[in-house]
């Protein structure tokens, strides 16, 4: 591993896995957007296995230039240079996909940020288009394990408004949004893999 570039080790401990259970929702789709691309882990090896997927990786304004790194030492004809998206703009500087990916996000947002996602993503799917996100979620307002519950106080101590969300609330501002859940997988280290898709 270059030593130079960005590294996060949930991601290499998580990438394989989801790969796994996204190659198939994935393996008829043109083009993805992918929100808060972090170190570019993801964006790499998915561009690399998935490589009939124009993988557009983005992160917010401040995080574009390190999520480039990686990018562009990857050299992949399927993985552009990401670009600058914050989900709380009411415009996002991209285009429409049939596809859209978020990893471990949602809890690092605000709710007032994962709220402004869902009001304007649909302006950016295509017809028949999927949401993919991977996280730690609760379930009828509990946390599936202690660990979750301990890292859900981590979160808040580090930023009051961060934290781990409700499955509930996230699938109702997604059928807002004009989606309907197709999958809800359990995933390692007590994580979940939430599949929506268009209604139209």
């Amino acid at each position: 591993m270059n030593q130079d570039l960005p590294f996060s080790q949930a991601c290499e401990n998580n990438k394989s896995p989801i790969l796994e259970k996204i190659r198939e929702v994935l393996s008829d789709r043109q083009r993805l957007l992918e929100i808060g691309g972090g170190t570019g882990q993801h964006a790499v090896f998915f561009a690399e296995h998935l490589p009939h997927l124009v993988w557009q990786s983005s992160d917010v304004p401040g995080n574009v230039d390190s999520l480039n790194i990686r990018i562009a030492n990857a050299q992949l004809p399927n993985l552009p240079q990401s670009i600058a998206v914050d989900v709380t703009d009411t415009q996002w500087n991209c285009q429409q996909f049939d596809a859209v990916f978020t990893a471990n996000s949602f809890h690092i947002m605000s709710a007032a940020a994962v709220e402004s996602f869902f009001e304007i993503l649909p302006s950016h799917l295509e017809s028949r288009a999927v949401l993919v996100v991977y996280g730690p979620f609760r379930y009828g307002g509990s946390f599936t394990t202690q660990s979750n519950e301990r890292f859900d106080a981590w979160l808040k101590a580090r930023d009051p408004l961060s934290g781990v969300r409700d499955f509930e609330w996230i699938n109702g501002l997604a059928k807002a949004a004009g989606l309907e859940l197709v999958d809800d997988l359990a995933m390692p280290a007590h994580n979940q893999l939430l599949i929506w898709s268009t209604v139209n």
